[in-house]
């Protein structure tokens, strides 16, 4: 298993799954707002994008099929693990005459 870093550290478009919520640092209806778009443990997500202003506010980020502000002090909240994707297959090398 890979160390875990909080949302707002994740490369761009590192795909990555949602470990841990510290629910404890957000304010109740933060939280309940998040959970009803589907961010909480087991999620996939992936930031997009970082805002321009000085502290980087706010991350786009993607979950399914939808794309989300968050505030930075939300994503510090997160910590995500990033997904391993599976290599792909090689190719069969093509069978000369006589092989079997």
């Amino acid at each position: 298993m890979s160390s875990s870093i909080s949302l707002d550290l994740l490369p761009p478009r590192v795909p990555a799954r949602i470990v841990a919520v510290r629910w404890d640092l957000l304010a109740p209806e933060e939280g309940k707002r998040l959970r009803t778009l589907g961010i909480d443990e087991g999620a996939e997500i992936a930031v997009v994008h970082r805002g321009i202003f000085a502290g980087r506010d706010p991350l786009a980020v993607v979950i399914g099929r939808m794309n989300v502000a968050l505030r930075r002090a939300h994503a510090r909240a997160m910590m995500v693990e990033p997904v391993v994707q599976p290599a792909a297959a090689p190719a069969a090398a093509p069978m000369m005459m006589g092989e079997a």
